[in-house]
């Protein structure tokens, strides 16, 4: 069973940086790609970031693009979401999620989910 642990979330103000982590149980680079969704109050889970089992590619949801970088570190089994020029519609839970093969957008294609970190970004 893969377990997924989020963390590194926060209260920070607009324009901020803050690098959320995920650390994973096994060693699936290669194998699953990861995502990042988010869950704000009142909407539903959406969809931020994936990148490749290879790492090689990445993609982003339109409203984070040239702010968001998600990566990956195969040594540490880690994945990682840098966001950068926060705005307080970023504020949500954050998830990482992975699957076996390619990457997507659709959060029922996930196999397994972390619990969260809580992104709070204050005007």
């Amino acid at each position: 069973q893969v377990q997924l642990v989020e963390s590194g979330g926060g209260l920070v103000q607009a324009g901020d940086s803050l690098r959320v982590s995920c650390a994973v149980s096994e060693r699936i680079f290669g194998s699953y790609a990861m995502a990042w969704f988010r869950l704000a109050s009142g909407k539903e889970r959406e969809f931020v970031a994936t990148i490749t089992g290879t790492g090689t590619n990445a993609y982003y949801t339109d409203s984070v693009k040239g702010r968001f970088t998600v990566s990956r570190d195969d040594r540490k089994n880690t994945l990682y979401l840098q966001m950068n020029s926060l705005e307080p519609d970023d504020t949500a839970m954050y998830y990482c999620a992975a699957k076996h093969g390619e990457t997507s957008s659709l959060r029922r294609q996930y196999e397994y989910w972390g619990r969260g970190t809580q992104v709070t970004v204050s005007s």
